[in-house]
C-alpha cells in the first residue's frame, strides 16, 4: 500500500500523515524532513546553497540521512545524530527549499525514498510524491489551505516551541518557499492529475483528519 500526500508548507501534511499512519497501520515517511536534514548539513558547513550548488551536492552526497520510525512518527538522523528537533526553524526551512531545487540532490533523496517504500506499506508526504516519487501510488491527496491560514499554523507551532518570531515574517517566508517549490525547474510542487484536492482552510485538525480518513477508506 502506498499513499501519497502532497501540498505546500503549513498545510498540515506531517501532523495528519502521522495520525493516518497509526490509524491504517502504515509506516510514515516525511520526505520534507530529509530535505531539511540536507539543508542543515549545508548550513553547518557555512555555505550559501544558491550560490554554491556544487558544494551543496558534495555535502549531501557525503551525508548519511535516515528515517527511523518511532512512537512520535519518526526520527530524522543526520550522520548518526538525531536532528529531529533542529530542522523546523525558519532558517532550515529556507535551506531545505534551496537544496531541494538542486536536481542532483533530489535524485539522490528520491532514490532513498523509493527504497523505503519498496518493502513496506507507507504513507509518504512531501511536494512531489504523487507526481514523481511514487507516481503509481493508488491513493493520492493534494492537501492545501490559504497562505494566511498556513502561516498562522506555522507561527503557532514555532511559538509553542519557544521560537522568537513574528507572524508577518513567517508569512513572508512561507510565500517565498511556495514560489521556490512551485517554480523550480526539476520536479516542482504541483497537484497530480489523479489526486484528490483537499482544502483545510475552514477545517480544524479533527475535521481534517476525519475527512482524510473517509477518503482513504473509500479508496481502500
Amino acid at each position: 500500500m502506498k499513499i501519497a500526500i502532497d501540498g505546500p508548507g503549513g498545510a498540515g501534511k506531517s501532523t495528519l500523515s502521522k495520525k493516518l499512519a497509526k490509524h491504517f497501520n502504515l509506516v510514515y515517511i516525511d520526505t520534507g524532513a530529509m530535505y531539511r536534514a540536507a539543508g542543515l548539513a549545508c548550513v553547518r558547513q557555512g555555505i550559501t546553497i544558491k550560490e554554491q550548488p556544487e558544494e551543496a551536492i558534495q555535502i549531501v552526497n557525503a551525508s548519511e540521512i535516515d528515517l527511523i520510525p518511532d512512537e512520535a512518527g519518526q526520527k530524522i538522523m543526520l550522520n548518526g545524530e538525531d536532528v529531529t528537533g533542529l530542522i523546523r526553524t525558519p532558517e532550515i526551512s529556507m535551506a531545505a527549499s534551496d537544496v531541494s531545487a538542486i536536481p542532483e540532490v533530489r535524485i539522490r533523496l528520491v532514490e532513498m525514498q523509493r527504497k523505503l517504500a519498496e518493502t513496506r506499506d507507507v504513507i509518504m508526504d512531501g511536494r512531489d510524491i504523487g507526481t514523481y516519487v511514487l507516481p503509481d501510488a493508488p491513493i493520492k491527496i493534494f492537501l492545501t489551505a490559504s497562505s494566511e491560514e498556513r502561516a498562522k499554523r506555522r507561527y503557532l507551532e514555532l511559538k509553542q516551541r519557544g521560537e522568537n518570531c513574528e507572524f508577518d515574517a513567517v508569512l513572508a517566508e512561507l510565500l517565498v518557499r511556495d514560489k521556490n517549490d512551485s517554480t523550480r525547474a526539476f520536479s516542482p510542487l504541483k497537484q497530480a492529475e489523479d489526486s484528490i484536492l483537499v482544502d483545510t482552510s475552514e477545517l480544524n485538525f479533527d475535521e481534517s483528519l476525519a475527512y482524510l480518513t473517509k477518503i482513504i477508506e473509500e479508496r481502500l
